[in-house]
C-alpha cells in the first residue's frame, strides 16, 4: 500500500513525517538551507527511510505564504515549487498545498492537555472562531472554526504582515525608531525571532543604551539571567503580541479562544506568563470587556503544524490514512 507524507516548511526548517492511522511516523527536521528545493529535501528524507520514489502516493505540504496556482514561492526561504513538476519528479499521485498557519490551526484540534499551558482562563464557545498566532521565523496568524459535520475549517491569511499596532506613547516612540530602521513597520518585523533583535536595537536607540547583544538567543538568555534591558525587550515583545492577538480576536469575533504557538515564546515561557501580554490583549478601550471569558493557551506541542497537515490531508481525501 502506498504511503502518505506530510510536511511543515518554514523559513529555517522543513519538518517531514509519514502519516498513517491518523498519527505521525518517522519525523525528521531538515534545514532548508541545505537543499535547493523541497523535492531534493523530500528525496533525502525518503532515502533515509529506505523508501524509493513512488512509495508515497499522497503529500500535504504546509507552506509559509499565500497558496494558489501551480507555482509557489516560499516566503522566508529560497525554495520554489511547481505542483506539476513536484508530482512528476517524486512520482506522487496527489499534492495538497496549504498555508502553514492553516495547518497550525488544524493542529490545535489534536492537542493533548500536556501540550498547552493556560494563560487566560475562560470557556471556549464551540461555534465561534479561534485565533492561532505565533512568532517564529516570521509571524503566522490562522483562524480555526468547527463545522456542523464534525470537521474543521482553517482560514488562511497573511495576518503577520499587518501594521504593528500601537497602544501607548512609549510604543509610538519605539515605532519611530523602527520606522527609521525599516520604513513600513509590519507586526512581523517585531513579532518574530529576528524581530527580537530589531526591537532590542530600537529600545537601545531610544533609551541611549550601548548595543551589547548580537542575536535573539543572546537577548533571551540575558533576559532570563535578569538583565534589565533584555528583560524590557521581552516585555515589550509580549505586550505587542498581546495587542496583535487582541486585534484578531475583535476582527474575527474569536470567542473560541486564542492559541499562542511558534518556536519563540516557549523559550521564555515563565517571563511570558508574567508579562503584560494578557493586559495588552484586553486593552481595547470600550471593547475591553469583550475579552472576559475568552481562554488563551500557550502551545508547547513539538509538531503541531505537521499534525495539522495530516488533518488537512485526512479531510481533503476522506481516506482512512
Amino acid at each position: 500500500m502506498k504511503l502518505a507524507l506530510v510536511g511543515d516548511i518554514g523559513g529555517t526548517n522543513a519538518r517531514f513525517a509519514l502519516w498513517r492511522d491518523e498519527q505521525l511516523e518517522a519525523v525528521r527536521v531538515l534545514a532548508t538551507a541545505d537543499y535547493p528545493g523541497p523535492e531534493q529535501a523530500i528525496g533525502a528524507y525518503l532515502a533515509e527511510l529506505g523508501l524509493p520514489l513512488g512509495a508515497v502516493s499522497l503529500v500535504c505540504l504546509a507552506c509559509a505564504g499565500p497558496v494558489s496556482g501551480d507555482l509557489f514561492r516560499f516566503t522566508n526561504n529560497h525554495w520554489r515549487l511547481s505542483r506539476a513538476a513536484f508530482c512528476r519528479d517524486l512520482q506522487v499521485d496527489e499534492l495538497l498545498l496549504i498555508n502553514d498557519f492553516s495547518a497550525m490551526a488544524l493542529g490545535m484540534t489534536r492537542l493533548r492537555d500536556d501540550e498547552r499551558s493556560l494563560v487566560c482562563a475562560g470557556q471556549a464557545e464551540a461555534n465561534r472562531p479561534a485565533v492561532v498566532i505565533g512568532p517564529g521565523t516570521g509571524l503566522g496568524v490562522g483562524t480555526l472554526l468547527a463545522l456542523a459535520d464534525g470537521s474543521w475549517l482553517a482560514l488562511p491569511g497573511e495576518g503577520g504582515h499587518v501594521d504593528l499596532p500601537l497602544g501607548s506613547p512609549r510604543e509610538a516612540q519605539l515605532w519611530q525608531q523602527l520606522y527609521a530602521q525599516l520604513g513600513h513597520v509590519r507586526a512581523e518585523d517585531v513579532l518574530s525571532g529576528n524581530g527580537l533583535l530589531v526591537l532590542y536595537r530600537a529600545i537601545c536607540a531610544l533609551d541611549g543604551h550601548a548595543l551589547r547583544f548580537g542575536s535573539p538567543a543572546e537577548i533571551t538568555a540575558a533576559a532570563l539571567a535578569g538583565d534589565a534591558v533584555a528583560g524590557a525587550v521581552l516585555e515589550q515583545f509580549c505586550c505587542w503580541l498581546g495587542r496583535a492577538a487582541g486585534n484578531n480576536v475583535l476582527t474575527l469575533g474569536a470567542r473560541g479562544g486564542v492559541y499562542i504557538v511558534g518556536g519563540v515564546v516557549p523559550r521564555f515561557a515563565e517571563l511570558f506568563l508574567a508579562s503584560g501580554f494578557a493586559r495588552s490583549l484586553r486593552d481595547k478601550g470600550c471593547m475591553s470587556d469583550y475579552f472576559a471569558g475568552i481562554p488563551v493557551w500557550l502551545v508547547t506541542a513539538e509538531y503541531p503544524g505537521l499534525m495539522g497537515a495530516g488533518v488537512a490531508l485526512q479531510q481533503a481525501t476522506r481516506h482512512a490514512l
